[in-house]
């Protein structure tokens, strides 16, 4: 049974310069999109009660109140589910904020990014320090009790200072969820043809992140997922759904989802999509050995780790032993600690979570 949705949202008014997400100016095609979305909708989902259920963009935000009503009309919903949006902190007013409490999100993620003015003009961010302030204090007025900011480090010219101010800032404002992103440039955003100048090096970043660490738990935030932190009973239920590797719907162009076992991916241009958005661009049988390494990837992005009890049922083998070399070459650097219920990443070990999983891929 299948308990979380993702709803993909692609549209944005302009595009930010370190963005390679999938997202589109085409907001004369919004009643249209919206329309294919409800047809996909009607189609693949067989009517379980939602537990999380995600708008995530893009720019959520360019929908009216009542257009997302539309799509939460197509579910039924337990009592306590996670409904939240993704919002842009620019003309965030009250009035819009109170009708999407009103209609039963209950949790927003604002893309703050930085504080800096200068840096948000440099990456192409449409608000300012500003608005994010506002946003906040509007969306609590409004009734948010659980309010997400995104944040990058390893901005142009962000210093790990700066960094620093940004995270204090945000904390002043009562907030209960902060996510953090090193910068990475990847083809097809506007920095990979256009390199910009004083970029922070690795070491840069890296500090960045560990001193992120210390001031966030030192504030009372649980660092629960290597991007993550919240203060108690704030951690992301959807986005924990994904770490625990369950099933998921994903609707939209461009959405990925998880259901019986195929991982699939829609369509991405918007006009293929609406023109057909029953096909699904790709879909693929999930092999027991994907299944496994999956499983140890996304357990492993988690704070407390990996439960190697839970995996050995899950796959009838010993993990201690299969991974036996693995596991003592980085508990002897520092890299995974042994825990109560199996390994886990230390803080060191997140930084270099990629090289280290990819000697448990086979």
């Amino acid at each position: 049974m299948v308990k979380n949705v993702y709803i993909h949202i692609p549209f944005c008014k302009s595009k930010c310069k370190y963005c390679s997400f999938i997202s589109y100016p085409c907001i004369s095609l919004k009643e249209k999109y919206l329309d294919a979305l409800k047809e996909e909708i009607s189609r693949f989902y067989a009517g379980e009660e939602i537990s999380t259920l995600y708008f995530g963009g893009g720019t959520p935000s360019l929908l009216k109140t009542e257009e997302f009503l539309r799509l939460l009309e197509c579910f039924k919903f337990e009592p306590d589910c996670e409904i939240t949006a993704e919002l842009n902190p620019d003309g965030l007013t009250f009035e819009y904020l109170e009708s999407l409490h009103n209609i039963g999100i209950n949790r927003i993620s604002l893309g703050c990014q930085t504080f800096d003015e200068k840096i948000l003009k440099l990456i192409g961010r449409r608000h300012t320090a500003a608005d994010v302030v506002t946003a906040v204090q509007n969306a609590q007025r409004a009734g948010f009790g659980n309010i997400s900011l995104d944040f990058i480090y390893g901005l142009p010219e962000q210093t790990v200072e700066s960094f620093v101010q940004d995270l204090r800032r945000a904390l002043s404002l009562g907030i209960q969820h902060i996510s953090l992103y090193g910068l990475k440039i990847d083809e097809g955003c506007y920095f990979y043809k256009h390199p910009p100048e004083c970029l922070p090096d690795d070491d840069m970043q890296a500090d960045m992140y560990k001193q992120a660490i210390e001031i966030l738990t030192e504030n009372g935030f649980e660092h629960y997922e290597i991007s993550n932190f919240s203060l108690e009973g704030f951690n992301s239920r959807h986005n924990l759904n994904y770490w625990d590797n369950n099933t998921y719907y994903g609707f939209g162009a461009a959405a990925h989802g998880y259901v019986g076992g195929v991982r699939y991916f829609n369509k991405e241009t918007l006009e293929d999509y609406i023109k057909n958005p029953l096909i699904r661009f790709e879909e693929h049988l999930v092999t027991p050995q994907e299944k496994l390494e999956e499983e140890i990837f996304l357990g492993f992005r988690r704070g407390r780790g990996i439960n190697t009890e839970k995996i050995n049922a899950k796959f009838d083998i010993n993990f201690e032993k299969k991974y036996q070399n693995i596991l003592q070459k980085y508990i002897q650097t520092g890299h995974i600690l042994k825990t109560k219920y199996g390994y886990k990443f230390s803080d060191e070990g997140f930084m270099l979570s990629n090289f280290i999983l990819a000697e448990f891929l086979e």
